[in-house]
């Protein structure tokens, strides 16, 4: 194992730019940090330092152990930090990733619950996509991924795919867009502009292949990663998009849009993933606890 003390020299060594500042600052002799940096490099095999002038630079080694050292002692900090304060805060702290194909709607509502409860919950909320977040995840950087699905196989993370529920889909219009249909839904979508979830979504699939299964065929004028964005081109009448229909009262109040039909044959899925098979955190339960009550019977608190 590293001596994370040598790590510390080579760390600050780095930091400074020179063996000789580094004593300054740790108030140790250079001798002492020369020596500790030569074992570290005895250790790995490589040399961290090439000298340039009376300055040190990292060789190719140096900046990818220094990338390292940063994080290890920025997490180090982290931790004094947290065990500093525990004793007189009372606020947990739940990091939670949000997969970027979730609508922030469904967000809230699903991360709401644990605001609730009587230990307040302070939120570390980060936005990424699925595969970035589960690498967080794997790391320990996160305590829960909210996601439209479970975890791809082909990644080979490792953790536990909590169901939360799921919804049928809402197709939404601006009022002006709704005017032009002489149709009934679904057919008044047949040539109609259309704005789409890009591939990160695992609704585009599905979408797609029940437009192919009606036999309907609209000009497809956009796809968004985000789907707040594509909710507010909707609004502007630039095409008709689709919503949960868990959340599709929200939008229609929130956007000034009006529901132009439903379907039930394209479901939208939510999943909290996590590194425990059976949730203990209370937050992560009332979290999971609310959603199924929530997404079977969505409209009753609209």
């Amino acid at each position: 194992m590293i001596n994370f003390k040598h790590l510390h020299y080579f760390w600050m060594t780095a930091k400074q730019g020179s063996i000789t500042k580094a004593s300054e600052h740790l108030h140790i002799t250079p001798q002492t940090i020369s020596g500790q940096i030569q074992l570290l490099e005895e250790q790995l095999g490589k040399a961290l330092f090439n000298k340039a002038g009376r300055n040190l630079a990292l060789t190719d080694t140096g900046r990818m152990v220094l990338s390292y050292a940063d994080e290890i002692f920025s997490l180090g900090n982290e931790l004094e930090q947290s065990i500093r304060t525990a004793s007189t805060d009372r606020t947990s702290l739940l990091r939670v990733g949000i997969a970027d194909s979730i609508p922030k709607s469904i967000a809230y509502r699903l991360l709401a619950p644990a605001m609730e409860l009587e230990d307040p919950i302070r939120f570390l909320c980060k936005e990424n996509s699925l595969e970035s977040l589960l690498g967080e995840l794997a790391l320990h950087k996160l305590d829960l991924i909210i996601a439209d699905g479970p975890i791809p196989p082909h990644l080979g993370v490792r953790g536990y795919n909590h169901f939360l529920g799921e919804c049928g889909t809402a197709f939404m219009a601006a009022p002006s867009l709704i005017q032009q249909t002489d149709n009934r839904f679904p057919q008044c979508l047949i040539d109609a502009p259309f704005l789409i979830p890009s591939d990160q979504s695992l609704i585009q699939v599905k979408l797609l292949q029940w437009l192919e299964k009606q036999h309907i065929h609209p000009k497809i004028m956009g796809e968004f990663d985000d789907r707040a964005l594509m909710k507010t081109f909707g609004q502007a009448g630039a095409g008709v998009f689709i919503v949960p229909e868990a959340i599709a009262a929200e939008v229609a109040s929130q956007f000034h849009v009006e529901i132009l039909g439903h379907t039930e044959e394209i479901r939208e899925q939510f999943f909290a993933i996590a590194t425990e098979q059976r949730l203990t955190n209370p937050a992560l339960i009332a979290i999971k606890d609310a959603a199924k009550e929530w997404l079977k019977n969505p409209k009753s608190d609209l």
